[in-house]
This record gives C-alpha cells, sequence and structure tokens, in this order.
C-alpha cells in the first residue's frame, strides 16, 4: 500500500477562499438569519437568567417578602417557555443547514466528477476522491451549521457580559478582566498545538480511507499473492500513526481543560472574596455579587469557546481548500461553448442535432505528447480508415497500444494535427456524441451493482427484454445467465464480483452489442476469455464487426489475421503497418512477435499434452 502524497493545505485564514462557499450557502439564508437572530435571543436570556436571580435574592430573600412573586415567577417562566421554544428553532434551522449544506456539496462534487478527464483518475486514488465527498463536506457542513453559531452566541455573550459588569460594578468587573489575556493567551497556544495534531489525523485518516479502498478492491490479488501480513502491517502503520496523533490531541486537552477550569475557580474565589466583603460593607446588595459569580463561573467556557472555534474555523478552511481544488479541477479536453450548445453535455444531451457516425476516419498529421511527458509518443502522424474497415493494434505490453485509441476516444486530443470523422474535425462535435456512438470492451471489465439484465441493459436503457437476450445470445453470454440461480435477474455483486473474469467479459460485450455502436473498440477483450469461449466469441466478433469500423487492440495475434490493417506498435512509436501477409513477407518486428508468439503457444500446447 503505497502512500499518496497530498498537498498539504495549511494557509493562514483567507475570506476569498470561504468566499468560494458562499455560492452554497446562499440558498439558505433565510436559516442562517433565523438561528442567528435565535441565538442573539438565547445569548441575551443567558444573560438575564442571574440576573432574575439577582433579583430574587434583594427583592424576596433580603426582604423577606413575596410580594410581586407570582409576577416574578410567570415573567421567568415565560423566559423559559420562549428560550426552549427557540433552541428547537435554532437547531431545526442550523439542521437544515448542515444537511442541505453536506447534501449539495456532495452532488456538486459528484456531478463535477462526472466531467473530468480519465487522467484525473489515473493519478488520484480513490480514496482521497472518497474523503472529499464524504469527510470534507460533513466538516464544512457541519462547522458552518454549527460551528459559526456557536461563535456567534459566545461573541454576544462575552460582550455583553462584560458590558454588564462593568455598569454594576467596574472594580470587579476588572479583576475578571485581568485574567482574560492569560486565558487567551493559554487558549492560543494550546489551540494552535491541537490544531496541528488535528490536521495530522485528517491527512492519515485520508490515507487510512484509500488503503482501506485498496485493500478491499485488491483483496484477490492481495490472497493470491499472499501479501495479507504485509497489508495489515501497512494498515497497523497508518492507524498506529493515527493513534498517536490523536492520542497527542488528548494529552494536549488534558493539560489544557484542568488549567482553564483552575484560572476559573481562583477568579471565583477572588470575587467571592472581594464582593463578600463589600456586601458586609453595604458597598453591594447581595444579588450583585450572585450575578458576579455566576458570570465569573460562565464566562471563560465561552472564551474557550471561542478560541477553539476560531482554530477549527482556520481547520475548516483545508477541508475548503480540498474540496474547492476538486470542483476546479479542469478536464484535459473540453468542448467549445458554441459545440455545447449544439450537441448539449453530459447532463442536457440535444439528441436531435447528433449525426450518425459513418466511420470514415483520417488522422491528419497527428503528434501527440502526453500532458505529463517530455517528448511525443506520436510525430506527423497519418492514416485513411475507411467505414467498415478493421484494425488490429499490436506490440508488446507496454509499448502503448492504447494512444491511438485514446486519441481516437478523444480522452487526449493531438498535441498537434487534426482528427477527422467523417470529413469533420471531431472537435467541431461534442464529446458525448462521440462516445454514445463508440461501444467498449476492455480488458478489465467492469460491472456496475445489479442484475445481468441491467447490465446488459446499459448498452441501451431503452432496450426490451427481448433485445437485451438477443444481444446476451449473439455472444453466449445466455449460458452466463442459465447457470446462475435466477438468470438474467441474478445480482452480480458489486464490480461484478461474483463472477469470473471471462462471464464479466460476456456481459459487457453483450452490452457492447446492445449499443449498436458505430465504432467497436476491443481492449485485449478475448485475452481473459479461456480458449473455448474464444472460439465461440470469435465468430459472433467476425459477424458483428461487419459494417461498422473497428479497432482491436489485440495481445494474441493469431486472433487479429484477417484485420485489414494491423499496426505494430513500439516504444510507444507507429513502427510498422499492412496486412497480417504484408508485414510477415517483410520479416520485420511484426513478423519477429509472430514467430515468437507462435512458438510459445506451441510449446504450451505440449506441455499441457505432458500434464
Amino acid at each position: 500500500m503505497a502512500a499518496y502524497e497530498e498537498q498539504e493545505y495549511n494557509r493562514p485564514f483567507s475570506f476569498r477562499i470561504w468566499a468560494k462557499m458562499f455560492p452554497f450557502f446562499k440558498p439558505y439564508k433565510k436559516y442562517f438569519c433565523i438561528t442567528m437572530g435565535l441565538n442573539i435571543f438565547l445569548a441575551g436570556v443567558d444573560i438575564l437568567v442571574p440576573l432574575f436571580q439577582s433579583y430574587a435574592i434583594d427583592h424576596f430573600i433580603a426582604e423577606h417578602m413575596l410580594e410581586g412573586l407570582d409576577l416574578f415567577t410567570l415573567l421567568y417562566v415565560l423566559m423559559i417557555v420562549f428560550q426552549t421554544v427557540s433552541v428547537y428553532w435554532s437547531v431545526h434551522a442550523a439542521t437544515t443547514i448542515e444537511m442541505n449544506l453536506g447534501r449539495d456539496l456532495k452532488q456538486a462534487q459528484f456531478a463535477h466528477l462526472q466531467t473530468l478527464s480519465f487522467s484525473y483518475y489515473n493519478t488520484t486514488p480513490v480514496g482521497y476522491i472518497h474523503a472529499r465527498v464524504m469527510s470534507d463536506t460533513l466538516r464544512i457542513a457541519t462547522m458552518v451549521a454549527w460551528g459559526l453559531v456557536d461563535m456567534f452566541w459566545a461573541l454576544i455573550y462575552v460582550v455583553t457580559v462584560f458590558a454588564v459588569m462593568f455598569f454594576l460594578n467596574a472594580g470587579l468587573a476588572l479583576i475578571i478582566m485581568l485574567v482574560v489575556p492569560g486565558i487567551a493567551l493559554l487558549t492560543v497556544y494550546f489551540q494552535n498545538k491541537i490544531l496541528h495534531w488535528n490536521r495530522q489525523v485528517r491527512r492519515i485518516n485520508a490515507q487510512i480511507t484509500s488503503a482501506y479502498n485498496e485493500g478491499i478492491t485488491g483483496v484477490k490479488t492481495s490472497k493470491s499473492m499472499v501479501i495479507e501480513k504485509d497489508n495489515d502491517e501497512a494498515f497497523f502503520s497508518c492507524t498506529s500513526r493515527m493513534h498517536q496523533a490523536a492520542s497527542r490531541c488528548a494529552r494536549l486537552n488534558a493539560v489544557y481543560i484542568p488549567i482553564i477550569l483552575f484560572f476559573g475557580s481562583v477568579v471565583s474565589a477572588i470575587v467571592l472574596a472581594r464582593g463578600g466583603g463589600m456586601v458586609q460593607k453595604d458597598l453591594m446588595q447581595l444579588g450583585t455579587l450572585s450575578v458576579f459569580i455566576s458570570y465569573a463561573v460562565t464566562i471563560f467556557e465561552p472564551i474557550q469557546q471561542l478560541a477553539r472555534l476560531l482554530s477549527e474555523l482556520i481547520s475548516c478552511q483545508a477541508n475548503i481548500e480540498r474540496v474547492t481544488d476538486l470542483l476546479e479541477q479542469k478536464p484535459n479536453v473540453v468542448d467549445r461553448e458554441e459545440v455545447i450548445d449544439k450537441y448539449g453535455d453530459a447532463f442536457t444531451a440535444k439528441r436531435e442535432n447528433w449525426e450518425r457516425i459513418q466511420g470514415d476516419i483520417v488522422f491528419e498529421d497527428v503528434s501527440f505528447m502526453y500532458p505529463d511527458g517530455k517528448e511525443y509518443v506520436l510525430e506527423h502522424f497519418n492514416l485513411h480508415i475507411a467505414p467498415g474497415m478493421n484494425v488490429a493494434i499490436v506490440g508488446e505490453t507496454g509499448a502503448g497500444k492504447s494512444t491511438l485509441v485514446n486519441l481516437l476516444g478523444r480522452f487526449f486530443e493531438p498535441t498537434r494535427g487534426r482528427i477527422l470523422i467523417d470529413g469533420v474535425d471531431y472537435r467541431e462535435r461534442s464529446q458525448l456524441w462521440l462516445h454514445s456512438q463508440m461501444g467498449y470492451v476492455l480488458q478489465n471489465p467492469h460491472l456496475f451493482s445489479g442484475t445481468v439484465r441491467e447490465n446488459i441493459r446499459y448498452g441501451r436503457l431503452d432496450a426490451t427484454d427481448a433485445e437485451v437476450e438477443e444481444a446476451a445470445r449473439q455472444v453466449s453470454a445466455d449460458a452466463v445467465a442459465e447457470k446462475l440461480e435466477q438468470g438474467y435477474e441474478t445480482n452480480v455483486g458489486e464490480s461484478g464480483g461474483r463472477l469470473s473474469v471471462g462471464e464479466k467479459q460476456l456481459i459487457s460485450f453483450a452490452r457492447a452489442i446492445l449499443a449498436d455502436p458505430a465504432i467497436f473498440v476491443l481492449d485485449e477483450a478475448t485475452s481473459s476469455i479461456d480458449t473455448r469461449t474464444e472460439q465461440l466469441i470469435q465468430k459472433a466478433v467476425e459477424h458483428l464487426l461487419k459494417g461498422h469500423t473497428s479497432f482491436v487492440i489485440a495481445h494474441r495475434l493469431s486472433t487479429i489475421r484477417q484485420a485489414d490493417l494491423i499496426l505494430v506498435v513500439k516504444d510507444g512509436k507507429i513502427l510498422e503497418q499492412g496486412t497480417h501477409k504484408e508485414l510477415l513477407a517483410r520479416g520485420g518486428y511484426y513478423s519477429e512477435l509472430y514467430v515468437r508468439q507462435f512458438e510459445e503457444e506451441a510449446a504450451m500446447r505440449v506441455f499441457s499434452g505432458e500434464m
């Protein structure tokens, strides 16, 4: 489990970064106003409660009289009732913000992920994408819905309490004020330390998410290579580092909280001693002393809360940066505005404007360099493929056979030159238009969670059951369904985990056939199928590819002898091209590959016979 080094997000607080979230906040401004207004009221109630107690002490207890107690009780009860109702509506508004904001951020990220190019997924682990969509959005929503509101309440409470204390007795208020700078400095020191280790926890948590995802999705490889122990040790290392960072946070809190409580107790004792003396000398009423004691006990909690929430606010900025970085990722291939206006995009397709591809393809002086590359893998490449032509691309593993197909599918665009489809530069039409008319059968097929029928129907969502089953029959995928307990209605499991690679390949082939694409791309599509199954499917392939322009990336050279054109790739470049007979007659690289593979297959047959 190789660690993926993530960008560090530790910039100082910036309103510019937070402003990127304002479009997501705007739909819920009504709820923000409600919860802010109610928190002003709640801060006022929290301040009034000690004043009510002071009035009761001075007018009922000290005076030994009950006159006006009924009205006082009624007002006090009404205040508590309003407080309770306000808490309910404040929590309701904050919960609404949290749930809806979290949903909107997740939807925005998922929708944006659909628009990104394949290169983004090749370089970004699934675990890190998952952390952005799930963990980061949850923390942002929680901080905005609850943290900002709590900060607002704490600020209102602290400022108003000090104003009331100065109004009642400036001397005692100054005693409490003198301790505040020390509390603030301690809080800033400890919160910075805690923030540092919290960031470490979140960073390691992202690594754990990625490692966990790889451990589950790659379980077959792990078991076949007997590396369970190595995986376990690597995962244990990640969780141990997270445990150590979390323990540092806990120890810092274990020191910080008692210190603050100690200072709070000392201040309360000083206020009680000084205030008690003033009461004895009739310089202060007993009720006023009770107000100061109440405020002295409670004032440090909102101060701590302000400091803690400010640290969390700064820390949450890293979550916002991660989310906005994902949302600001630009695909490598983008349709122009006028193209989108005519053809639509992935979410609003204008199918009525889509021309049917005939299959005439021209590579016109194409040069190509990968975005992160330093040299051209294709230079001044020219090729004309007539409609219905079958093109095979061959070469050793890692030779770069997929480059042409990636360019044809517009997963990458030519660095120079252009590619014409039916005489038109394919950049004049949309990616969706092109992809909808290309059928892919990959070496490692992907099936979605669902039934066999549903997975085949992804080729054409409006296909009838009969059409689905006919597509399956043409490639012998009906044999897969027939041996399953519920036939076509059998759930294939996550990523088709209940089926063999060959069975998944057959279903993906049926899916491509059902789509009836103008262009077929078979990326070593029969390399994972046993010889008997390959013989069954080969006849179907030959029949189905007639009338379709097709590209076959082949590992077994024996399967592409009838191709109209064979392109031989080596070191990412087109080395030779021609028919099977022409290439053999030249005695070049293709001939060498063919003879070597023929000898290897013959040796395997002999070895199998001996076994």
